[in-house]
């Protein structure tokens, strides 16, 4: 009789567990397989009843939960090999759990390995290297959730102190951790609530007062910068670079506010001059009319010539008294006059001043690009541009090329200078009515109005290759900058973070595409 193939067996057993009517389970298959072939039946593999065993086997630490899904793979596949080397290492870890009374961790039912295996299978990393990192873990994380919980503190100073113990019990060790990752866990929750809470009391207080100075637009920049530099995520660097620049913003604007104190308060002396002016005016008009009534009346009842010589004089007199005072008056005014045009002069100028100190607070101190807030304002400015001339508008984010490596490489310093570089190259690039903005880290937005897609491309390309042309020098050495760059152009009712997430998209593409590319969104 000819050999059969697998796959004629294979036919012939669908067809048996058909006739004798079995359900067509992998046991019953393999089953019929062998009596079809005429081979001997393997010896039977309890599939479900060591599935259970294995869902009931305790995994109380990594070692464990390994072993046990090293079990449940051997089951699968049916290896009797692999249950039992699965087994094996599970108990040599359940070793680690046995207390100094000498019970198993796995009850009494003495299920261990041999004393020859125990050390081979016991965990290294319970050493005291190991529990002094989870100390210095638990030093460092400290600081971090402040000292408002006077119990959570004792509880971590009590489980730093057990320990560093040279060999600390492991069962009370586990329970101490325990309760100590549950009030941790409760900790830091206030923490961040607490962080939120403040934050939102802050730009409550920065809106409130920004509400108050309608007029002083100084106050305003200060306080937009104050918004932008306490909105998530934080940094430290960009709260430094912030505190520094309102450090010098407000030493100028105190200055100024001097200098405009200084003309409000000679404003005010010259307008008192000028009331007292008028007050002696009043005065000497009113006795030149007194005399000149006084006259008349003499005039009135002289009867010879002779007699009217001397009221002629008096009249003369008074007449040219009164012109010289007015004179007198007349060029004091005029001075006056010129003194409060310099004044009104001096306080235009201090407005202008204030103004750009404020305009300060929208740019980036390190590049001279605009800020985050100065951006939005610009983008939403030529957004309305935009529509109220129907014209296009392209926005374009670009990104270092491995900017990482470069701060890594050549330092923290070389890498704001690389920015500082890419900056003003972008500003001698781009047409006057073009704006550029520092969107964070290594990324640059460039507000491109009046322009199509595929020229806000063609732009962009422009400026690599003239970075590829002016190469940033550090130390002597060349380092040649390059950027990926998307450009998408404003869609009919779309918002400009929309547009400048579909920016973000495509300059993720070039990335990914090879790095130094433009790419439309």
């Amino acid at each position: 009789m000819a050999e059969r193939s697998p796959a004629e067996i294979a036919r012939e057993t669908f067809k048996l567990l058909s006739v004798k009517k079995l359900p067509p389970t992998p046991e019953n298959y393999q089953t019929l397989y062998h009596e079809v072939a005429g081979t001997m039946v393997p010896a039977h593999f309890p599939f479900e009843r060591l599935r259970l065993i294995a869902a009931a086997l305790p995994a109380k630490n990594p070692g464990q939960q390994k072993q046990c899904g090293l079990l449940e793979s051997a089951i699968t596949q049916r290896s009797w090999d692999g249950v039992q080397n699965a087994l094996v290492g599970y108990a040599g870890f359940g070793m680690l759990g046995t207390a100094s009374n000498g019970h198993s961790g796995f009850g009494d039912s003495g299920f261990a390995p041999p004393a020859s295996s125990a050390s081979a299978h016991s965990n290294p990393a319970l050493t005291p290297e190991f529990m002094e990192q989870i100390a210095r873990l638990i030093d460092n994380a400290l600081p971090a959730l402040g000292s408002d919980d006077p119990r959570f503190v004792e509880q971590a100073r009590e489980l730093l102190v057990f320990i560093r113990q040279p060999v600390p019990d492991l069962p009370r060790t586990k329970t101490m951790l325990a309760n100590f990752t549950h009030r941790l866990s409760f900790t830091a929750e206030d923490q961040f609530e607490i962080k939120n809470a403040l934050l939102q009391l802050l730009h409550l207080l920065f809106t409130n007062i920004g509400e108050l100075c309608l007029d002083d637009q100084w106050l305003r920049g200060q306080i937009d910068a104050l918004v932008v530099a306490s909105t998530p995520p934080l940094s430290l660097r960009r709260l430094d670079d912030v505190q520094r620049r309102l450090v010098d913003v407000i030493a100028k604007q105190s200055e100024a506010k001097a200098r405009a104190f200084e003309a409000q308060t000679q404003m005010r002396q010259l307008l008192a001059a000028f009331v007292d002016r008028l007050s002696l005016m009043g005065e000497s008009s009113g006795v030149y009319h007194s005399k000149i009534e006084e006259c008349a009346r003499q005039i009135e009842q002289v009867q010879t010539i002779e007699e009217l010589g001397p009221v002629l004089q008096t009249a003369l007199s008074a007449t040219r008294s009164m012109a010289l005072d007015t004179q007198n008056s007349r060029d004091q005014l005029q001075t006056m006059r010129e003194k409060t045009a310099q004044a009104e002069a001096e306080i235009s100028k201090l407005h202008l001043e204030l103004d750009r100190v404020s305009a300060q607070a929208r740019h980036d101190p390190l590049t001279g690009a605009l800020n985050r807030r100065g951006m939005e304002e610009a983008i939403q400015r030529e957004i309305a541009n935009a529509r109220r001339k129907g014209t296009p508008l392209c926005l374009a984010l670009l990104d270092i090329d491995n900017f990482k490596k470069l701060n890594d490489d050549l330092g923290h310093e070389a890498g704001d200078e690389a920015l500082t570089h890419l900056a003003n190259i972008t500003r001698e690039s781009m047409r006057p009515q073009d704006t550029l903005a520092r969107y964070g880290g290594e990324e640059f937005v460039i507000v491109l109005p009046d322009t199509l897609l595929e020229l806000g491309v063609v732009a962009l390309t422009r400026l690599q290759r003239e970075l590829t042309k002016k190469f940033f020098l550090h130390d002597n050495l060349k380092v040649l900058i390059t950027f990926s760059a998307g450009v998408a152009q404003l869609a009919e009712d779309e918002s400009g973070s929309d547009c400048i997430k579909r920016a973000d998209q495509a300059m993720y593409l070039a990335k990914r595409n090879g790095k130094n590319r433009v790419l439309a969104g």
